[in-house]
């Protein structure tokens, strides 16, 4: 398969380090002879049929090497809706650009993208393969995701400036709003904010356990009766007994139904139940746009995601996604497998029961052994008098 061409395309909302998978995956190919070019797909999978692609090997090295520090997608990234036909459509198309190796990038839905590229592609000859990609965390198999180590310690270094701020003037409520529509990773990440045993934060609420309003109620006010100042953590996709969001629907559009933010809507059962002030804060994409908090380990575990890919195609895989399997020792240590891209398509991992407590209002110790290792670091320390 010499002198083929190598396709990347990108999924899905960006991460603090996207583009360090895709530095990986290019430095790579540079170094492969059975590659010729290096397409990067300019704004995702629509440029497939456009053949709106930038050729990364062409890039300068200096250049290049910005990506380690660029967040967002410098490629661009989509949500395309495609259909059947469309896949079938593929293979012609990449033969015509003499594509014999096509990448993924993305979380669960660009997973399944990937699986059914490698179906339409399976008697062509052109090996595909998935790159993961998620600040939510929640793909299969793997042990963590690249993206969720640097939206963690987002998470825990601002909640952790937060809870100084209302410690210093311990007078209201703040409720902190995270990512995580169907999974609570990045909320219970907060957690590795603590310093000693009050600090914030306070309650964590993940859409793993049911949220029911009068413990939640109950929990706020002996905290504020205590404390003065309470912070809350909550997943964006908080849902009932019954499986519902908690957020009643504002409208729905197509197959979209929209739901207003669950702090705003926390915030005003508070007010109106408890008579207290209350404030909520919803860092929203600065939780996954920041390079200032962005981890050196999620970094360069991504880089490596994306060189081993390109080594899996070249070296003849088709059908995979990179995976990483943490191994056993007092030191944080991982390796990559490749998992086979069914495993993985539209299969979403939610916490284990295991990593919240059993009022599911905060973390345990396991998780907070587990998830540590991944933001790169200890955060700032803070002293406090009061």
């Amino acid at each position: 398969m010499a002198g083929k061409n190598l396709l990347i395309v990108h999924g899905g909302g960006p991460t603090a380090v996207l583009n360090a998978s895709l530095y990986g995956a290019v430095a790579r190919a540079r170094e492969c002879p059975e590659i010729d070019h290096v397409y990067g797909a300019i704004g995702g999978t629509e440029a497939i049929f456009t053949g709106n692609f930038v050729d990364l090997k062409t890039v300068p090295e200096e250049k290049l090497r910005l990506l380690l520090q660029t967040p967002g997608s410098a490629i661009g990234s989509s949500r395309f809706h495609l259909e059947p036909e469309d896949y079938e459509r593929m293979p012609a198309l990449f033969e015509e650009k003499n594509i014999g190796y096509v990448l993924l990038t993305g979380g669960n839905g660009s997973m399944d993208t990937c699986g059914k590229i490698f179906k339409a592609c399976g008697e062509r000859g052109i090996r595909v393969g998935g790159i993961p990609k998620t600040m939510d965390n929640d793909l299969a198999v793997t042990d963590h995701s690249p993206g969720f180590g640097s939206a963690a310690r987002y998470a825990a270094a601002t909640v952790r400036e937060i809870g100084a701020d209302v410690r210093s003037l311990p007078i209201h409520i703040v409720l902190v709003e995270v990512m995580g529509r169907n999974a609570g990773w990045i909320a219970a990440s907060s957690a590795l904010a603590r310093q000693n045993p009050d600090d914030a934060p306070h309650l964590i609420y993940t859409p793993e356990v049911p949220f029911d309003e009068q413990e939640f109620l109950a929990d706020v006010k002996a905290l504020f009766d205590r404390l003065g100042g309470v912070v809350v953590v909550v997943s964006e996709g908080l849902v009932d007994k019954e499986g519902k969001n908690v957020v009643p629907p504002l409208f729905t559009i197509g197959r979209s139904t929209y739901f207003d933010d669950v702090s705003t809507y926390l915030r005003n059962l508070i007010v109106r139940e408890l008579g207290v002030k209350v404030r909520n804060e919803k860092p929203g994409l600065c939780g996954r746009a920041s390079i200032a908090f962005q981890s050196p380990v999620d970094r360069d575990e991504a880089r490596l995601a994306g060189e081993k890919a390109v080594e899996a195609v070249v070296a003849g895989e088709t059908g995979f996604m990179v995976g990483f399997r943490r191994l056993d020792g007092p030191e944080y240590a991982i390796e990559t497998m490749l998992v086979p891209v069914e495993q993985v398509m539209l299969d979403e991992k939610k916490m284990p029961r295991s990593y919240l407590n059993e009022k599911g209002n905060d973390v345990t110790q396991e998780f907070l052994d587990w998830a540590r290792p991944l933001i790169g670091g200890e955060l700032t320390e803070f002293v406090h008098f009061n």
